[in-house]
């Protein structure tokens, strides 16, 4: 019999949920990672509260013992607005941040004022002027209640005296003092920028209520007011070198015991043939990085002109070669323009390493993504080439240059409020464009393992700097050095050295040297390390900017531990160039990434040398006490900053130029000069010039005083003037030998960049190719 039957619909199936890769590491590091930060933020969030509330106030009005209005909180503001808008954070210095060719006017108002002040006081035929000065200044009359501060009328004299002085300064009609000529001759804007001086100056010396030292921790050294290192300059200096010794102790210690479980190791990796450049198929967003490197290696070398201009200013004040360049370029303006393009240019080469490390990581690319790369690549443009021109008219004082368009010029804040918003923008842009490449593969990740790592780092980026926003020109100056610290600090040598450690670790999984999870070991322990000192470290930067005395005490305590982790990566410098190596002897396939490698050696060694060793001894309260803003704080920066970001960001990009430029093309030679040379250049930059100048001020600065340290006339001594000379040799290797070859490389993977297969697809391992071993003959 017949059985009548149907079909039964079926039901459609559900879509197909990927399935997550678990987690590589456990859980224990994800947590260690976890608290770290939650406590290091959680500390910023009280540090911040405290600035805000028990920072130097900034009175509401100044009045003489007669009862005269001196000048007013408008008027502070005003003239802290102006000092940013001509530039003059970029010629001297404020509380000690800023140029190193001026004054720091915080210190000359002080140092000029006393005397006045004395003269005053022997003219009265007071019997102890000096004692009689010292009561005047460092007894507190500002009455919070009200917000009145209340100058005697030796100080209220001093003011109207010094408002001649700096009339006189900033309009001479010449280019004498590094600036063009009459910079400020508005006697109304020289009344705000004494306003601002004379308030700095009264913080510094009048006693924080209910202490014995000022709103600033005596800074500066000032015998006329009796300032001088406070006890917790001292002890806290003294446990800075407890938890140094202590710290680096332990991490050898841990480092002896488990060396085989931490570290760049690759015993677990399998032997691997690499695939030579040439071989491999590029996606259209990773050739148009080729463009990225380009105007890079572009603007690095413009950085480099504009470093050797102002260089000059310290050598020769007079002439540039018998050319008077400060009518066009004064010194303000190409320290400007010459710190500026150091975060730029570095900063965009870690933007074009993310753009063509991501298709390798996701293993496809999405349709449109080379576009989105040349708008980013024309956001970049528009921020640097705008925010300097904006820059120039600010600072030669064009009448109609003013507005968020123009003024900003905080210290490496200098690009004006629009143009930090539309970088901040672009970064943004920058993440879309990484999220949109990888998203897939994010899908099939634990949040733990190295796509998500990936991502998280990079939108780090983004997020802290945007922190720097909150440093507006009209920012109390002790609120706004917070928040530009967490800038200079938390995202340069934070969260910029996360994703490059993330990327770092990432193309060396990627050229199969070392297992994932090997590679997750090395970021989780770097992210600790970092972390834990680095995030309250950045008060190490506040110690005498008139907040607290616990910033300086958790500055100076947690900063010390930064140079522990940097002791630990210089251990493991050198494996980064045996990692390479070693598989290519078991394999026989050349490597193809010596230079790139070499100069993530050179990375570990600066790290050391220029953020470690030269950070460590200005960031010791008792040093810096005396050595802020001198040649030893440039001697840091130079070496961390090009030393560390510099040698990366060339590094990653000799990385992509590999396989952008045909191997018959690769310029070997030319890298080996370009490195070689770049790091002599430094090395004498720093060892010739900035380090024993830096010394000699600082001995200027303890014998002396502060004030003679930082005046033009010690600067332009002969002995001082010829240590400035002896760096020319340096920088012209650094320039010739170093940046124009790198130029020259990233020009010829611009010829070339689209030479070569093009895709859409890569395959999983598609750096390498995993060769089987022969299988282990038995002994006879």
């Amino acid at each position: 019999m017949a059985t009548d039957t149907t079909s039964a619909q079926q039901a459609p199936e559900p879509p197909e949920t990927p399935v997550r890769r678990p987690m590589l590491i456990g859980k224990g590091w994800v947590q260690a990672v976890a608290i770290v930060m939650l406590f290091g933020f959680f500390v910023m969030g009280i540090l911040a509260y405290r600035t805000y509330t028990d920072s130097m106030p900034q009175p509401v009005k100044v009045v003489a013992a007669s009862g005269s209005t001196v000048f007013t909180t408008e008027d502070i503001t005003a003239g802290q607005e102006l000092f940013q808008a001509r530039g003059l954070m970029q010629y001297g210095s404020i509380l000690g941040h800023g140029a190193y060719l001026g004054p720091d006017f915080t210190a000359d108002y002080l140092r000029r004022s006393t005397e006045i002040a004395r003269s005053q006081q022997v003219a009265a035929g007071t019997p102890d002027p000096n004692g009689a000065v010292v009561q005047e200044y460092r007894t507190n009359r500002y009455d919070a209640g009200t917000g009145t501060l209340t100058f005697t009328d030796g100080q209220a004299k001093a003011f109207t005296a010094l408002k001649a002085h700096y009339a006189q300064f900033f309009g001479l009609d010449s280019t004498a003092n590094g600036l063009v000529p009459r910079v400020i001759t508005d006697p109304q804007q020289i009344h705000q920028l004494t306003s601002f001086f004379a308030w700095t100056a009264w913080a510094a010396a009048a006693e924080r209520p209910g202490h014995s030292y000022s709103y600033t921790n005596n800074w500066p050294a000032e015998p006329r007011v009796e300032n001088g290192p406070t006890a917790d300059v001292i002890v806290w200096s003294v446990l800075s070198l407890i938890v140094l010794l202590g710290g680096t102790g332990a991490l050898f210690a841990v480092y002896g015991r488990w060396s085989r479980d931490i570290g760049w190791h690759s015993a677990e990796a399998p032997i691997i043939a690499f695939r030579q450049p040439g071989t491999v198929g590029l996606t259209k967003a990773q050739r148009a990085s080729a463009w990225f490197f380009f105007v890079i290696a572009l603007l690095f070398v413009a950085q480099t002109l504009l470093g050797a201009a102002a260089e000059h200013y310290r050598a020769d004040l007079l002439s540039f070669f018998g050319f008077d360049l400060a009518q066009w370029l004064p010194y303000n303006l190409a320290r400007t323009w010459h710190l500026q393009l150091s975060l730029f240019w570095t900063a965009a080469a870690f933007l074009a390493a993310g753009i063509f490390l991501t298709p390798f990581i996701a293993g496809r690319e999405p349709r449109h993504q080379h576009t989105l790369a040349y708008i980013l690549l024309g956001a970049v443009a528009v921020v640097v080439f705008g925010s300097m021109a904006a820059e120039a008219l600010s600072i030669h004082g064009v009448s109609w240059a003013k507005g968020p368009l123009f003024a900003q010029q905080w210290e490496y804040l200098d690009l004006p409020f629009v143009f930090q918003c539309l970088l901040v923008a672009g970064l943004f842009i920058w993440i879309a464009i990484i999220y949109r490449g990888i998203r897939g593969r994010l899908k099939r990740e634990s949040k733990g393992n190295m796509p998500w790592l990936f991502f998280f780092s990079a939108l780090a980026i983004p997020a802290f700097y945007a922190v720097g926003l909150l440093a507006r020109t009209d920012t109390t100056f002790s609120v706004a050095e917070f928040w530009r610290f967490w800038v200079v600090h938390l995202w340069v040598e934070d969260f910029l050295e996360l994703f490059t450690t993330v990327m770092v670790a990432y193309i060396f999984v990627m050229l199969g040297v070392v297992r994932e999870k090997i590679a997750l070991g090395v970021i989780f322990l770097d992210v600790i390390l970092y972390s834990a000192g680095g995030v309250i470290g950045t008060m190490h930067h506040l110690y005498f900017s008139g907040t607290p005395v616990e910033h300086m005490a958790l500055g100076a305590f947690f900063s010390a531990a930064e140079v522990i982790p940097l002791t630990f990566l210089t251990v493991e410098a050198w494996s980064f160039l045996q990692l390479g190596s070693r598989q290519e002897s078991r394999s026989g396939a050349p490597f193809p990434h010596r230079w790139a490698v070499m100069f993530l050696v050179a990375v570990g060694f600066w790290n050391f040398l220029g953020a470690g060793v030269f950070g460590f001894l200005i960031n010791l309260p008792i040093v810096s006490y005396y050595e802020i803003g001198t040649a030893l704080t440039a001697n840091h920066a130079h070496a961390a900053m090009m030393g560390v970001y510099g040698m990366l960001a060339v590094g990653l990009a000799m990385f992509a130029l590999r396989y952008l430029i045909p191997a018959d093309k690769w310029p070997d030679k030319l890298a080996k000069i370009s490195f070689w040379s770049l790091n002599i250049g430094l090395a004498w930059m720093v060892f010739a010039t900035l380090l024993p100048l830096g010394i000699l001020q600082l001995y200027e600065s303890v014998g002396k005083g502060y004030f003679e340290a930082r005046s033009l006339g010690f600067i332009t001594t002969p002995g001082n003037a010829l240590l400035e000379w002896a760096r020319l040799p340096g920088d012209v290797v650094f320039i010739v030998g170093g940046a124009l070859p790198f130029l020259w490389i990233t020009w010829l993977g611009l010829r070339n960049f689209r030479t070569g297969e093009t895709v859409t697809e890569l395959p999983e391992d598609v750096l390498f190719t995993e060769l089987v071993p022969e299988p282990t003959r038995p002994r006879e």
